[in-house]
């Protein structure tokens, strides 16, 4: 698989819905309810119950939705033990993988993102909102992106946290490449993450609760 060079893009006002609020019982026409409308890739949450309090889809599902897309997917770990389980959500069709650096060291960060740029795939760091930005500075030169969360992960439908926008600003002062955001994020909130820094919007919600999508798509491209 190639690198997928969409993640190296930053700047552009990049779309990704997240797939745990899409409904369950029809996850593939979901994905192509929003394929159409111009979004940039998907974010699919991956939680395991221990790092998070919550159980979302594992490998087997993504493997299956790769038949119905040719959409780029990020599975973001939200796992106590991502090491053990990178592979499988490679081989299930994820280009992009993102682990917490709450559960990670900087040193196997920069391991696995040697691994997989020889592959041509990507790789990004996140951080939960208690964790410092300082935390991840020192490994910013080998991720593909950095995403901040803004709410604390587990459930969908959270309110946005106004308190990370400073710590948006702080990311960008150091890191040059795609900033996401994800959590609670809408038309109105989006705007403050994007004036701080943050270009890749990763929004659960606010698109696939919405009665038009398109028009919901188009006010956060427009943040």
């Amino acid at each position: 698989m190639k690198r997928l060079s969409l993640f190296r893009h930053y700047m552009k006002i990049k779309i990704a819905p997240s797939l745990l609020a899409a409904d369950s019982s029809r996850l593939a026409d979901e994905v192509k309810s929003v394929e159409s409308l111009g979004i940039d890739f998907l974010h699919i949450d991956v939680m395991d119950g221990h790092f998070v309090p919550n159980i979302s889809i594992g490998p087997a599902i993504i493997k299956d939705l790769r038949a119905h897309t040719d959409l780029p997917f990020e599975a973001h770990l939200m796992i106590k033990q991502p090491l053990k389980y990178i592979e499988r959500f490679v081989e299930a069709g994820a280009g992009m993988i993102t682990l917490h650096i709450e559960t990670i060291s900087a040193s196997d960060f920069r391991k696995q993102a040697r691994s997989l740029h020889k592959r041509g795939l990507s790789l990004a760091v996140a951080l939960n909102p208690g964790t410092p930005a300082a935390k991840i500075k020192a490994l910013c030169d080998s991720a593909d992106m950095v995403l901040l969360m803004t709410v604390h992960p587990g459930f969908g439908g959270q309110k946005f946290m106004y308190e990370v926008v400073p710590k948006i600003a702080e990311v960008r002062s150091f890191y040059k490449g795609d900033i996401a955001v994800d959590g609670g994020i809408n038309d109105k909130n989006a705007k403050a993450a994007v004036k701080a820094g943050a270009n890749v919007l990763a929004c659960g919600s606010y698109i696939f609760k919405a009665k038009d999508k398109k028009k919901a798509i188009e006010k956060l491209r427009n943040a």
